[in-house]
């Protein structure tokens, strides 16, 4: 099975039109269900310490496997119909952080960019 960002965005449109449901996945739609799935994903930690988080992720991991997947799929079709190379979107970010977060500056830090 092929896991490229390609391969897994032409299954999720298959899947998607096959159901005839691109009328309903405009942008604005689109990013509404992924703030709406990332809440359901973030119920599974809210008022949980840091240890108490881990041991949740751990026990429950095939539920949040569930939700981080709702999410990917929900944002690699936005991309996808925004016409936005998501491999290329990463490794453009990844590099505009790694200026942002120089390792000697940030390593092991949790200060922003602009407090570094």
């Amino acid at each position: 099975m092929n896991n490229t960002i390609e391969s897994l965005t032409a299954e999720i449109r298959e899947f998607r039109d096959a159901r005839d449901w691109m009328q309903f996945h405009s942008p604005k739609e689109l990013a509404v269900a992924i703030a709406a799935e990332s809440g359901e994903l973030l119920q599974h930690f809210v008022w949980q310490t840091p240890e108490q988080s881990e041991s949740r992720a751990r026990e429950r991991r095939s539920e949040i496997g569930h939700e981080v997947a709702d999410v990917a799929i929900l944002l690699f079709e936005l991309a996808d119909n925004l016409g936005i190379d998501l491999a290329e979107a990463m490794r453009a970010k990844l590099a505009a952080n790694d200026i942002r977060y120089p390792v000697e500056k940030a390593r092991g830090s949790n200060k922003k960019y602009d407090e570094l």
